[in-house]
């Protein structure tokens, strides 16, 4: 997983669970935000914004979309190879 540069307008491949944590752990990181200051925002809870982040498969769709409309972030799905 390439670093996330503040302000990167790249995409990145996600393939797993563990890719789209870290990805978002990065980002977050990145823009100065705590995960208390996430999970506040999103109005999520401390540990969904910790297992989200740690990769588990299990979370609430619902909520990873909030979290990343909260980071100012959107999900693009694409056909694999495509543009």
């Amino acid at each position: 997983m390439a670093n996330i540069k503040n302000g990167s307008d790249a995409s990145i491949k996600i393939a797993s669970a563990k890719d789209l944590g870290l990805f978002i752990q990065q980002f977050r990181s990145s823009q100065k935000i705590t995960q208390a200051d996430i999970s506040g925002m999103a109005n999520t809870g401390n540990r969904f914004i910790v297992e989200l982040e740690n990769g588990k498969e299990t979370v609430q769709f619902k909520k990873v979309l909030d979290v990343l409309d909260t980071l100012g972030l959107e999900m693009i799905i694409q056909r694999k190879g495509g543009n």
